[in-house]
């Protein structure tokens, strides 16, 4: 009964959102144009649960090259309307459309001069009447069995600002870098959105050895440089294959031992993971904690070796944890 109930509330509310794919049309893209032609914010308002997504809206925009503030109505008509102007694109949020706090404060941003959208599930009420442009969020039904509580009504306004938040990245031409930079998360954050080539060991730094070298061989290089692995090349210094340390304590441990005989090619892990150094650090430490890896060789658009990257030269000499586990 509990997940069968569960299974039909997310069934309502998957509905609610493809129902918004038949009713999206022009005006949403005079919406995306009214933004991309203003030099001011996109300030997004509304009251309860419509406020609370219209927070989150905005906190979407901002974080993704938009310029966007919340502004509480009842606020704006006890003075906070001075933080909008003329060359703003305002929105207004509500189900209904016929939010009165809401609906007192339109008149006055038209007075200002800004263009005025609303998303309302009820394209004939007050609140768009009032708008420029309308923007249908409506709903068949809400999820809660009384048809009463926010519920699809809220998930649909929140999927069209969704929406919107991501047609102006691709309009705005909005990059992995860019977005690094609206969430730099303190140190860490800057640092991760440098770029590899930035802080990686060079190939003239980096341990390597010829494929059909010997273990014996391999195993001195990487303890001359003690960075955990070693790679392995072919003769036109393309990559081929690494050996980390774990690599060997496996042969150990099978005991396979005799490493004066053995070859790098029985031991080397074929085709690992690799990066260019145009590649940001983020990108890096995503791919060696998806994979559990500490080491990354960084190679040319010729798959030639470049440099070597280290765990620690992304985080610093501190601990770090894989899903859970030190590694």
């Amino acid at each position: 009964m509990i997940i069968e109930q569960a299974k039909k509330v997310l069934k309502i509310e998957s509905d609610s959102i493809l129902r918004l794919i038949h009713t999206i049309n022009s005006s949403f893209e005079d919406l995306v144009y009214s933004i991309l032609n203003s030099s001011g914010r996109v300030i997004i308002s509304g009251i309860g649960k419509s406020g609370l997504i219209g927070k989150k809206i905005s906190a979407t925009l901002l974080s993704t090259g938009t310029n966007s503030i919340f502004l509480h109505p009842i606020e704006a008509l006890h003075g906070d309307l001075g933080m909008v102007n003329r060359n703003d694109v305002f929105i207004a949020i509500s189900n209904s459309g016929e939010t009165m706090e809401l609906n007192q404060l339109l008149p006055l941003i038209k007075d200002i001069g800004c263009r005025l959208a609303g998303f309302t599930g009820n394209p004939c009420s007050t609140m768009a009447k009032l708008c420029d442009i309308v923007i249908d969020t409506g709903v068949e039904k809400e999820a809660c069995p009384f048809n009463m509580a926010p519920t699809s009504s809220t998930t649909a306004q929140l999927a069209m600002g969704d929406a919107l938040a991501v047609v102006l990245i691709t309009k705005k031409k909005f990059k992995k870098s860019d977005f690094m930079k609206s969430h730099p998360g303190g140190a860490l954050g800057h640092r991760l959105s440098c770029l590899v080539g930035e802080v990686m060991f060079n190939a003239s730094a980096a341990p390597w050895v010829l494929i059909g070298s010997s273990m014996e061989t391999a195993i001195k290089e990487m303890d001359r440089f003690r960075l955990g692995a070693v790679i392995v090349l072919d003769d036109e210094k393309k990559l081929q294959g690494i050996i980390t340390d774990g690599d060997i304590r496996h042969c150990i441990a099978e005991n396979q031992i005799d490493f004066t005989t053995r070859l790098v090619d029985q031991v080397m892990t074929s085709k690992p993971h690799s990066l260019h150094p145009d590649s940001f650090l983020y990108e890096a430490l995503n791919l060696m904690e998806k994979y559990e890896i500490t080491v990354l060789p960084i190679v040319d658009k010729q798959d030639r070796l470049d440099g070597l990257l280290h765990l620690h030269d992304i985080l610093g000499k501190g601990s770090f944890q894989f899903n859970g586990g030190s590694q």
